[in-house]
């Protein structure tokens, strides 16, 4: 017993220490980097809670994608943006309303123009500030403290079109995946999609939604397809090329199609979600995060 409270308190200590030493998440200062010739992304750095962001740079105005956790984040993008865009136009756009992706629009000007999904508006009205990382710890809370959505200068439906001057960024909604609105930004020419949470590069989608649908994410991915993206940058982890699409595309029907197998097999939701965590781990070994939510929801889809 002696030895087992020992190594329980060893084991509490490490926890601790682990989370005590997490990085704070914050944007980085000068880590700007050009990816195509009017792309440029501040990367995320594999640190939790922080989006890699996107600046697209034209000859009249400038796109600004995800702007971080909270108002200083914000400043970091703002500042950033300077140093690569001297534009006095600016859009801002965020891939889906998580908090580490639109608290920081806050730090941007009255005069910078927030353009939004229908469906993310409707999640921001319905949720609000989600996840609450002001609950995490004290230094996160100071990070979020009073700030505030902006209200969006414009919304859209399902696609909107920007002409930056010399390069366009097309806005799309495809429906509910990681969120009911998440949005993809493909900047032509360029042939770089921003992707946010749709399409991932070695890390298990996150469906965290209560509308989050396996057939809904497959549509999301069949539609982005035919853009033939050259890079895709995603929300969170490192960029990629295009075939990230058809990888995402495989894990998921394969996922589906287990799923479905299991169910019929006369196996219960959980027991279908264990099985599929475990097998979809040692498949995808070098992957983050587990199958284990999308196997719920492949499970209640299927027939």
């Amino acid at each position: 017993m002696q030895t087992f409270i020992s190594g329980f308190l060893v084991a509490a200590a490490l926890l601790f220490q682990q989370q005590a030493q997490a990085p704070l998440p914050l944007i980085r200062e000068d880590a700007t980097v050009k990816v195509s010739e009017h792309v440029y992304v501040i990367p995320d750095f594999n640190v939790g809670a922080v989006p890699n962001v996107g600046i697209i740079v034209g000859s009249k105005a400038t796109l600004v994608i995800d702007t971080g956790l909270g108002p200083r984040n914000g400043q970091t993008v703002f500042r950033e943006v300077g140093k690569v865009s001297r534009n006095a136009n600016l859009y801002v756009v965020s891939t889906h309303f998580h908090a580490e992706h639109i608290l920081g629009e806050s730090a941007f000007p009255p005069s910078a123009k927030i353009i939004r999904a229908r469906a993310e508006q409707q999640d921001i009205d319905e949720f609000g500030v989600q996840p609450n990382f002001a609950a995490r710890s004290p230094a996160m809370a100071e990070l979020v403290k009073d700030a505030q959505f902006r209200r969006a200068d414009e919304i859209f439906d399902s696609e909107k079109t920007l002409d930056l001057g010399g390069v366009r960024a097309r806005l799309l909604w495809y429906g509910g995946t990681h969120t009911n609105g998440d949005t993809l930004i493909f900047i032509e020419g360029d042939n770089v999609l921003f992707a946010g949470d749709v399409i991932m590069n070695r890390r298990f989608l996150g469906f965290n939604s209560p509308r989050s649908s396996v057939q809904a994410w497959l549509y999301s991915l069949d539609k982005a397809a035919p853009l033939r993206p050259k890079r895709i940058v995603p929300s969170h982890g490192e960029m990629g090329d295009g075939s990230l699409i058809e990888t995402n595309r495989t894990y998921l029907r394969a996922l589906q199609a287990r799923a479905a197998d299991l169910k019929h097999q006369g196996k219960n939701v959980d027991e279908t979600a264990d099985a599929l965590t475990a097998e979809f781990k040692a498949k995808y070994p070098d992957w983050t995060g587990n199958a284990g939510a999308a196997a719920r929801v492949a499970y209640m889809e299927a027939k």
